[in-house]
């Protein structure tokens, strides 16, 4: 037994811990969860819990349904919401690899698939960083239940609303993550009504992913506290900006970035700028990953300075990859800007395309288009094609069909994963397509 397990179950005795909760990630993105006893965790540790992997969306298939679930001792943390406040007794969680029960990693696994990609960087030499800006809306409590989703204020871009319930909202999650060990660089009031975003301080790609599954089960449960309701959809209020996960990425190579150059254009090297020409390159075919849902596409094209097209700038919001300047002289502060995740992407996932796609780069060579400064929603058509700037998918049928024909897609997320989600996000889209919506009822019902 490892010293991490060692502490784990010392922590458990003396916490007073009744219950272990082993979280897991299925493909579309959801926290799944089981309660273990204290008395089986150190089994846990050593042969894994055994499970139904057929009953969970995308995980494996029924002819091989065993599977089991092993508990990573550097993810163990106590959850503060569900500590006694009379007897003491706490509950706490960990993280969980999937495996066979030949004690294989399992293919399909979302944790497993970034750990594949991050495996690769590290053999070139590379550790990646990323940092999220994360956006969601809080709104009136009965919002789940009406379907009306009315905000709890009416503020805007970083007002500050006395005595607002986003900003005690916001206190007391930020207190509950940190208390989680999961730190907080800044928080405050988003552009639209009852929006709000918090930003992670950089971490490594697997922890980061595993402190967004966090966040947003404390975003969840300060809301339950409150009387609020919180939602990660992207696009819940027509006419109001969406809800994205902006994420800050870079690589390291020991302690030395790998994307800074003080003689390149805006501090970047070859490394950052072949990076970024992958991201570009391949930005079409992670589109269904990185926005899954058909509410994505009303965020990505419903203005507000969600990214609609492919392209590079410095200070230009309207890109889908910005080079970020706050710090030019501090070498540890390069990185590059993915504005186009949506708040409730599977992080594994898209962490894991994301770097595939700029290591490809990187490997390859690729060449980085000219930069474009200006507002490309603006440009006409023509405009456009001249620069050479193509538009994400218009759909998410169209990013199934982009992904499909994908190798960078497959050879990343492998053939079971890209299978579900194809026939998962088509079955999504087919119900939507047959939907007579209130917008077609209210245009021609009265007309026709």
């Amino acid at each position: 037994m490892d010293r991490q397990q060692e502490f784990v179950l010392r922590s458990v005795e003396e916490r007073d811990i009744r219950f272990i909760r082993l979280w897991f990630t299925d493909v579309n993105g959801s926290l799944k969860s089981v309660a273990v006893a204290p008395a089986e965790l150190e089994s846990a540790f050593s042969e894994g819990i055994g499970f139904d992997g057929s009953a969970i969306e995308g995980l494996t298939r029924v002819s091989e349904a065993d599977m089991l679930m092993r508990p990573d001792p550097a993810t163990y943390q106590v959850l503060p919401w569900r500590t006694d406040s009379v007897s003491g007794q706490g509950t706490a969680r960990m993280f969980c690899d999937i495996l066979t029960p030949e004690g294989t990693p399992a293919a399909s696994d979302s944790r497993q698939v970034l750990k594949r990609v991050l495996a690769r960087a590290a053999d070139a030499g590379f550790t990646f960083y990323t940092h999220p800006e994360v956006e969601f809306y809080l709104l009136q409590d009965d919002a789940r239940k009406t379907g009306v989703p009315v905000p709890i204020d009416s503020g805007g871009f970083f007002d500050h609303v006395a005595r607002g319930e986003g900003q005690d909202f916001r206190r007391q999650a930020i207190s509950m993550l940190e208390a989680m060990g999961i730190s907080v660089e800044f928080s405050h009031h988003e552009a639209g009504p009852g929006q709000n975003e918090i930003d992670l301080r950089y971490a490594d790609a697997l922890s980061t992913a595993d402190n967004i599954m966090t966040f947003r089960t404390v975003i969840k449960e300060v809301a339950i506290q409150q009387g609020v309701y919180a939602t990660f959809m992207p696009k819940p209020i027509a006419g109001q900006p969406g809800s994205g996960m902006h994420t800050h990425m870079s690589l390291f190579e020991g302690d030395r970035n790998a994307f800074h150059d003080p003689g390149g254009q805006y501090g970047l090297s070859k490394t950052g700028r072949a990076f970024i020409a992958g991201l570009l390159r391949h930005a079409h075919e992670i589109t269904a990953v990185t926005n899954q849902y058909v509410n994505s596409y009303k965020r990505l094209w419903g203005g507000d300075e969600a990214p609609s097209y492919v392209c590079w700038g410095h200070n230009n919001r309207s890109a889908l990859v910005r080079v970020p300047m706050y710090k030019p002289r501090k070498a540890g502060a390069a990185r590059v800007e993915y504005r186009a995740l949506d708040s409730a992407a599977n992080p594994y996932l898209s962490f894991a395309l994301l770097l595939a796609a700029g290591l490809k780069g990187v490997e390859e060579g690729y060449e980085l288009p000219e930069p474009t400064d200006e507002d490309v929603t603006r440009m006409t058509d023509a405009e456009r094609r001249v620069m050479g700037i193509t538009p994400l998918p218009a759909s998410l049928d169209r990013a199934l069909t982009v992904l499909e024909s994908s190798d960078l897609v497959a050879e990343t997320l492998g053939e079971h994963v890209v299978d579900y989600l194809l026939r998962d996000k088509r079955e999504e889209w087919s119900q939507y397509r047959a939907q007579v919506t209130p917008y077609e009822l209210r245009r021609h019902l009265p007309v026709l």
